[in-house]
């Protein structure tokens, strides 16, 4: 996969810091956490659902998030079941 020259670097915009949120990743300048944002999305809500609750939030601190939760997940091993094997595979 091929990184957009234009996309956010999460580095630029999520911090940890102990002091705040107990060292959790949160958006620079606020207390609102990565965490926090996966599960307002997670539980359905919107990109303009939350810059609309959240004002201080931009849409470039969102797709930080995003950026983010694949960095933090990319290089984990497969999480899902095995698929199957087929009958024609050796054993």
């Amino acid at each position: 996969m091929q990184v957009e020259d234009n996309e956010v670097r999460w580095q630029d915009r999520i911090v940890s810091t102990p002091e705040t949120l107990f060292g959790k990743p949160r958006i620079a300048e606020t207390r609102i956490g990565v965490e926090f944002l996966l599960g307002l999305l997670a539980a359905g809500w919107s990109k303009a659902d939350i810059l609309d609750e959240y004002p201080r939030l931009t849409a470039a601190d969102l797709q930080a998030v995003f950026a983010f939760a694949r960095d933090c997940v990319k290089d984990l091993p497969r999480l899902a079941h095995p698929l199957p094997a087929q009958e024609n595979d050796a054993a």
